[in-house]
């Protein structure tokens, strides 16, 4: 048997249906993400104006490049421990998955 007053299962009930309405509220998602957004776009504007140095930048800098995600980023890695680094940036292109346009793209940015 249940030994709890009527009126304490309705108020755990009424608390419980307004905490499941309030964490689901589209205003709750909204400003969540307001946020992310505004923050991915002050990260992707202070990414655009630095500059990656091909020998020397890390992993999560190297996605910063147009066109440049995990899989190449890794490529860049593992070409430079290879070839001891590059010796010039159009060298870039020798890495796989790495062409032209994506040098072309990012030229501004790239440095040794």
């Amino acid at each position: 048997m249940n030994n709890k007053p009527k009126y304490l299962n309705r108020t755990m009930s009424a608390l419980t249906l307004g905490f499941i309405l309030l964490v689901n509220s589209p205003l709750g998602f909204t400003k969540e993400v307001s946020v992310s957004q505004s923050v991915k776009t002050q990260n992707s504007q202070v990414t655009e104006k630095h500059v990656v140095n091909l020998n020397e930048s890390t992993f999560e800098q190297l996605t910063t490049l147009k066109g440049v995600g995990d899989t190449k980023a890794q490529a860049i890695i593992v070409y430079r421990q290879q070839m001891g680094g590059f010796k010039s940036v159009d060298e870039l292109i020798k890495v796989s998955g790495i062409g032209e346009k994506i040098v072309s793209q990012n030229k501004a940015r790239l440095s040794l």
